[in-house]
């Protein structure tokens, strides 16, 4: 029993130091719900008599809410980027697509005609150093997105300028013609941050941003779930829901433009013969 008790507080502090000083709670949630799944395994094969991962709704994830940007502040920002990153910021938000798959993609994904991006694969930066192109994280990852007219201009531009030359070239490069890597990415962002004026917010957000505004429109779940790429409603539905509550906010303040000019007006001269605005109170 005291063995057991001293994994369970072993596991519970473990929890708190990846919360405080590591990854983010979605990550420390899915870690923990795998680890309980293995020792379930240890538990069934006889390894173990009884597994300690028990802390209630520790695999539980509660991602927070994650800020959304307007679209001024969308084009904002990307006037605050060197301009060769100004395509980025657009086709990660106006594109919903990752930094894993802006820095895979390839002259060849690009169709600026249809106004299409086809996302077929992803790139992560291993902690070695080295960058592994593959994939995409699902096999929903793999998907065309049709973009709209405002940015193709601004694409147009960025290939003419930026980009490799070759038909299978990379579309985003660093300054000195690499492939793009997150980590030397982060002081230019946070610069253009700073320049821009706008709270701390992480690149992953102008995606973020892209899906609430997607959300906006009469897109459905399943069109939504292609767009973003997820093989899962379960996300689709958090953005749906936002839009929801968005949209509500809309028909309240609409409500009380209603209610004003709904509002009896006095007009001198007159004794009120008239039958009352719909709305209005019958003394």
């Amino acid at each position: 029993m005291r063995r057991v008790v001293r994994e369970r507080r072993a596991l519970g502090a473990a929890r708190r130091r990846l919360s405080d000083d590591g990854p983010g709670a979605s990550t420390v949630a899915k870690a923990y719900r795998l680890l309980r799944g293995i020792l379930n395994t240890a538990v069934e094969d006889d390894l173990i008599k009884k597994n300690p991962c028990r802390i209630k709704n520790a695999g539980v994830e509660r991602p927070e809410e994650r800020p959304v940007l307007t679209v001024s502040e969308v084009f904002t920002l990307a006037a605050a980027v060197p301009p060769r990153f100004r395509a980025l910021v657009l086709l990660a938000t106006f594109g919903s697509m990752r930094w894993g798959e802006l820095a895979a993609l390839r002259r060849h994904n690009l169709d600026l005609k249809a106004r299409t991006v086809r996302i077929e694969a992803s790139v992560s930066e291993m902690k070695t150093g080295k960058l592994v192109t593959g994939r995409p994280k699902s096999d929903a990852g793999a998907r065309a997105v049709v973009l709209p007219e405002i940015v193709i201009g601004d694409l147009t531009w960025h290939l003419q300028r930026f980009s490799e030359a070759e038909p299978d070239g990379l579309v985003f490069v660093g300054e000195k013609g690499a492939q793009l890597r997150r980590s030397n990415f982060t002081k230019i962002w946070a610069k253009a941050i700073k320049d821009a004026d706008l709270p701390a917010i992480h690149i992953h957000d102008l995606r973020h941003t892209g899906n609430t505004l997607a959300a906006m429109t009469v897109a459905s779940l399943k069109e939504l779930m292609a767009r973003m790429g997820h093989s899962s409603t379960k996300a689709a539905m958090i953005y749906l829901h936002a839009a929801k509550d968005r949209d509500r906010a809309i028909a309240d303040a609409l409500g009380e433009i209603v209610k004003e000019g709904l509002k009896p007006q006095k007009d001198d001269g007159e004794d009120g013969d008239d039958p009352p605005l719909a709305g209005a109170k019958i003394n």
